[in-house]
């Protein structure tokens, strides 16, 4: 039976160690905290404590952790900024490649990467120049990934059941057009991700590969929130400059998923309307009755 660790088992990471488990796999989930942990105690696989950007913690896991045929670095920042980014991925990613040096890696990176901002077609070919410092750290943490033999999945805007940063704001009142500044959107369902990294960890000689992992139709921000408008028949954000800078930065581009695609790999959610009638709404019923 082959043995997985799931190193951050966060929405994705819960999500892909279900998955892996269900599929046969022998599955460990970490988590950054005891507290965590146990939070996760009714999964059918084991789930500790340990942060990994500490080689203590590490270390100490280590006698009972030996042998996984694969790992997955998917620990979230949860929303820090450089100093989190710079632990948690690099130094996180640094650490389970000593400790783990005979295991497939895969981590879990960004298309923030790519800073296109003329609304362009890119794929893993394309050119990555951040703007941001965090961004340049996910670039050199897949740098090291890589040089191991690794793999690189660079993940879309994460959406999927009870998480919609663009429903959050529509309902909210707080998302805004702006017709000078809009830009494409590339997300991609919690359910597709662990769909992918399954996928990619199936498959053999794939080290050293990079995969954009997002659905099949980049969608303008502005058709986001008039389909969300009609299907919810609620009047539509207002129409002004808007403030401050998103989260994955002020890039506008398309991101191709048909590398991907030629491994076989078929999205159960290809569109932002389509998840979003499956499987996003109905957690957010309260809001719209």
């Amino acid at each position: 039976m082959p043995r997985i660790l799931i190193a951050g088992c966060g929405y994705v990471g819960q999500a892909t160690g279900d998955l892996f488990h269900a599929e046969g796999w022998a599955v460990e989930g970490w988590t950054h905290s005891a507290k965590s942990a146990a939070r996760l105690s009714a999964k059918p696989y084991p789930v500790y404590g340990i942060d990994i950007a500490d080689q203590a913690q590490i270390r100490a896991r280590a006698p009972a952790a030996a042998g996984f045929d694969a790992v997955i670095h998917c620990a979230s920042s949860g929303g820090g900024g450089v100093e989190a980014y710079r632990q948690i991925y690099l130094n996180g990613a640094r650490n389970l490649l000593i400790r783990f040096s005979g295991s497939q890696m895969l981590f879990t990176g960004s298309t923030s990467v790519y800073a296109q901002c003329d609304g362009s077609w890119v794929t893993e070919e394309s050119e990555t120049k951040p703007a941001r410092e965090e961004g340049r750290i996910l670039l050199e943490t897949e740098d090291l990934v890589l040089g191991d033999g690794g793999i690189v999945a660079r993940l879309g805007g994460i959406y999927g059941p009870g998480r919609s940063a663009l429903l959050t704001k529509f309902l909210s009142g707080t998302a805004m057009i702006d017709p000078e500044n809009d830009r494409f959107i590339n997300q991609v369902h919690r359910d597709d991700i662990a769909g992918a990294l399954f996928l990619l960890l199936n498959r053999t000689s794939l080290a050293r590969e990079i995969y954009n992992v997002v659905d099949d139709q980049p969608i303008l921000q502005s058709e986001c929130c008039r389909w969300l408008a009609e299907r919810m028949n609620r009047p539509g954000p207002p129409i002004g400059k808007a403030k401050g800078q998103p989260k994955r930065g002020a890039s506008n581009k398309r991101v191709s998923n048909a590398k991907l695609r030629r491994l076989g790999w078929v999205p159960q959610y290809r569109t932002f309307a389509a998840a979003m009638e499956k499987s996003i709404l109905p957690g957010f019923v309260e809001f719209v009755e």
